[in-house]
């Protein structure tokens, strides 16, 4: 199986790529910088077949040659595994937020999945072929967390975009989900913290246990082997039945029982 993963040279998007490149896919991993690209790619190399992309997310002809270069290198692309890091701002409060974040926010988290998909859908019809698109989304669109109010308002649509596609290409064999994720620990994650534990003026590591391990009954972040099994079964056959789903996986952090 080919996959693209987007925004994928550290992070959830790295750590899923790995995940998945040992359970035998054939993985494309890309970001914006080439020099983070490359120390990826010598990361990845030991664990399977593995290319990558140079691509930012907020540029229409990379987002096309993304889909061009990947489909080259792997032969085709049987899946799309999107993910996406934070807008500049980030974290910050509604009332500390200018229209450009919004507009950038909005190009990130809504137009980039929402053209991707336009492409690869496209391409798979022309092709007569089944795909799959996978989401990467956050359990704060469910329960907002009001310092990434940016990415909770544009990254809710991924939940329609999902359901949208299932529902008029499901029967092509193209299907998609969406998957709220709890805390995991990454690189950005731990910036993001430290930014807000500096404005509350307190230690990192009280904002740690009290934003992240307490939320949950499990008092952990989420392991890449969990997240790792989970977007390798909704890429199997055998959830199929499933197409359009909203998938939970945050050591039960929010409250709320319905999507």
């Amino acid at each position: 199986m080919g996959v693209v993963v987007t925004a994928s040279s550290r992070g959830i998007g790295f750590n899923v790529a790995r995940e998945l490149l040992r359970r035998n896919a054939r993985v494309v991993i890309s970001s914006r910088s080439e020099e983070n690209l490359k120390k990826a790619l010598d990361e990845l190399l030991s664990y399977g077949e593995v290319y990558g992309v140079k691509a930012n997310l907020h540029s229409q002809r990379d987002l096309e040659n993304l889909v061009k270069e990947s489909w080259e290198l792997l032969g085709e692309i049987d899946a799309l595994v999107w993910n996406a890091g934070n807008v500049r701002c980030e974290p910050c409060l509604l009332h500390e937020t200018s229209y450009t974040d919004w507009i950038e926010a909005s190009a990130l988290h809504t137009v980039a999945p929402g053209y991707l998909t336009t492409l690869l859908v496209r391409a798979w019809l022309e092709r007569n072929m089944r795909g799959t698109l996978i989401y990467l989304n956050s359990v704060s669109i469910k329960e907002p967390m009001p310092p990434l109010v940016l990415a909770d308002v544009t990254r809710a649509g991924l939940v329609q975009l999902a359901k949208s596609v299932s529902r008029t290409y499901g029967e092509d064999g193209v299907r998609a989900y969406s998957i709220l994720l709890g805390s995991f620990d990454t690189p950005g994650a731990r910036e993001n913290l430290k930014a807000v534990a500096e404005s509350r003026g307190e230690p990192f590591e009280e904002t740690w246990e009290r934003e992240v391990l307490n939320r949950t009954p499990l008092h952990r972040t989420g392991k890449w082997r969990e997240l790792g099994s989970l977007v390798a079964f909704l890429l199997s056959k055998e959830a199929e039945y499933m197409l359009g789903s909203t998938v939970v996986i945050d050591g039960a952090m929010t409250r709320g029982v319905f999507i």
